[in-house]
């Protein structure tokens, strides 16, 4: 497997974290966000993946002749392909509940705060540096406060989001946590998310995918 990624990219980090649990090994093609202008614009990675984001992944057992886009579908290719060890709970409650966490960030935190979204607030709508930091913070604590709600009431959290071993919710939580922390959230009334996040980067699946390990990492 190819893995089309940006060190940085909390995307990327989540089919990387799935790739390692999954124990699948994969080579790291870097798409540096803002060298040259973002490689991903150029027109031989837009042929891959025409939404010019990372990650997308392309798995040489189907023939490589396809690049797997959106890191939510890429890990549900993976689960689906590999299902051992599994990341979705069995029961379709259950299922649901770890989807919900996972789409909760994917869906509602991330997007407004990507890297394309923060660069259009400087660039195109002259907002200042401190103000682009300050909306980024505003609706990441805002986000991560409602999951520790949810987690903290839920009986099914565990160790990690759902019980004792990690899922498709780690996946994505570890790096919004990671991009939070690297933005000077305020996390400290998250004791939930906190201790899971611990909990997650004490395994190597989740150490080995971190952004400073990687092979483009600055």
């Amino acid at each position: 497997m190819k893995l089309y990624s940006y060190f940085r990219s909390s995307a990327s980090y989540r089919v990387r974290i799935a790739l390692n649990l999954k124990g699948l090994p994969y080579e790291t093609v870097p798409v540096h966000l803002l060298r040259n202008g973002g490689e991903q614009f150029s027109p031989a990675y837009r042929k891959l993946n025409p939404d010019a984001l990372v990650p997308a992944l392309v798995d040489e057992a189907d023939g490589g002749e396809r690049a797997l886009t959106q890191s939510l579908a890429i890990i549900e290719y993976l689960e689906e392909t590999h299902p051992t060890p599994p990341l979705l709970p069995t029961d379709p409650l259950d299922r649901a509940f770890v989807r919900g966490i996972a789409l909760s960030i994917a869906c509602d935190i991330h997007p407004i705060n990507n890297l394309r979204v923060l660069r259009y607030l400087v660039r195109d709508l002259k907002v200042s540096e401190d103000d682009k930091n300050a909306w980024y913070r505003h609706w990441c604590e805002q986000g991560l406060a409602s999951l520790e709600t949810m987690l903290s009431r839920d009986s099914r959290t565990g160790r990690f989001c759902y019980g004792d071993a990690p899922s498709l919710a780690d996946c994505c939580l570890v790096p919004q946590i990671a991009n939070a922390q690297r933005l000077n959230c305020d996390l400290s009334a998250m004791p939930t998310l906190m201790r899971i996040n611990e909990a997650c980067l004490a395994l190597d699946a989740f150490a080995k995918a971190a952004p400073a390990r990687q092979p483009d990492a600055e």
